[in-house]
């Protein structure tokens, strides 16, 4: 068993980008804390699937504290735990992994620390009453960025190449969400392909434009997921791409030559990691310190 303090770590697929080392070992020094938070590559199932158990083994015999998971298993890792909060549930994914009273639990924190940082950009959108937005993507991430937005009244749309996985995460959301649009709202949740046509016949105009797909980091770095053919849709909206390494992504990019509102991952990157923590080790994790450690990553906002 490894003794020392809080052993903490990272399991996905690629993990060479990542900055949640840094981030808790600041974390660490200044609350002075023992420990360490480690990578753990798990290439995608079914290649990895012995990895992935190996590494929950891991937490259940005491040898890791915490874990956090990223693309591509916040979902495949769902069937391997013994139980879920609420949140993971709801959301149908999970990035924070714990052992406790002899189960192995599932949360996520990325719904709430996609919306702290969108508190911290102190961005403003239209006076209406729901907002609308435009997801990229259908995975885990944007099963969590969807269910913060439609729990605080926001209209939705998610775009994914795999329009059937879109589906499935709008109606998952209809089925958890305490603010479903088909009980009474005006909250709308619509599911289309990714494609320039459906973009421009099918998507109200968006006040907010979020990319959870991998594309922009390694190794789709020459890649975005808007498609270069047709404009966006208004300089009015803004754009959010989780991607934070490279900091420039070529979507941040070419949204910031539009006269977009921008920013990358890094803040929600900075919160949810605050809040794993938190479960972790019941210490109150310092956004400043975390996000002066990640400074150097931080782009502009507009």
């Amino acid at each position: 068993m490894i003794n020392k303090g809080y052993c903490l770590g990272l399991i996905g697929f690629p993990l060479d980008h990542s900055l949640s080392p840094t981030l808790h070992a600041a974390v660490l020094r200044a609350l002075d804390l023992d420990g360490e938070y480690h990578l753990y590559p798990v290439p995608p199932l079914p290649a990895g699937a012995a990895a992935l158990e190996d590494h929950l083994m891991m937490l259940r015999q005491g040898d890791l504290v915490g874990l956090n998971v990223t693309i591509p298993h916040k979902q495949s890792i769902l069937p391997l735990l013994d139980a879920l909060t609420p949140t993971a549930q709801a959301i149908g994914a999970a990035n924070t992994i714990f052992y406790l009273d002899g189960r192995l639990w599932g949360d996520n924190t990325d719904a709430a620390g996609f919306m702290a940082d969108l508190k911290y950009l102190g961005w403003s959108f239209p006076a209406v009453d729901n907002p609308h937005a435009l997801v990229l993507g259908s995975g885990g991430s944007a099963r969590a960025v969807s269910y913060a937005l439609i729990q605080t009244g926001w209209s939705l749309t998610v775009a994914a190449r795999r329009q059937e996985q879109a589906q499935n995460l709008i109606q998952n959301i209809q089925k958890f969400s305490t603010s479903s649009p088909n009980q009474g709202g005006d909250n709308q949740l619509t599911a289309i392909h990714l494609d320039s046509r459906s973009l421009i016949e099918l998507v109200p105009s968006p006040d907010l434009i979020i990319n959870t797909t991998p594309l922009g980091m390694n190794p789709y770095q020459v890649e975005s997921p808007w498609p270069e053919d047709i404009p966006f849709p208004s300089s009015q909206a803004a754009v959010y791409d989780l991607v934070y390494n490279p900091p420039e992504t070529r979507l941040i990019s070419s949204a910031r030559k539009a006269r977009m509102l921008v920013a990358n991952g890094l803040g929600m990157l900075v919160e949810q990691a605050a809040l794993s923590f938190e479960t972790w080790t019941g210490f109150t994790a310092p956004r400043n310190v975390m996000r002066e450690a990640a400074k150097d990553y931080r782009i502009g906002t507009s």
